[in-house]
């Protein structure tokens, strides 16, 4: 059903949602879901800054001596 979309009903379906929605309305939709994404990001952020300080403490460093010399030369 969908894949026989081209750009022409694209083209009318993003005409269409103008129309109904207006230019204004559509510009702070968009502004929210930047929010959202924005605050999405920070929280994954956190969860992994988080998780990384819980973890901190029992990571232990497991490459043999011989390989950590050669990555300090």
């Amino acid at each position: 059903m969908l894949n026989n979309i081209g750009l022409p009903g694209l083209l009318l379906i993003a005409v269409v949602v103008l129309v109904l929605f207006g230019r204004g309305k559509i510009s702070s939709m968009m502004g929210e879901v930047g929010k959202g994404i924005t605050s999405f990001k920070k929280g994954m952020n956190e969860g992994a800054k988080e998780l990384d300080e819980q973890l901190g403490d029992t990571a232990k460093d497991v490459t043999p001596e011989a390989e950590t010399d050669k990555t300090k030369a």
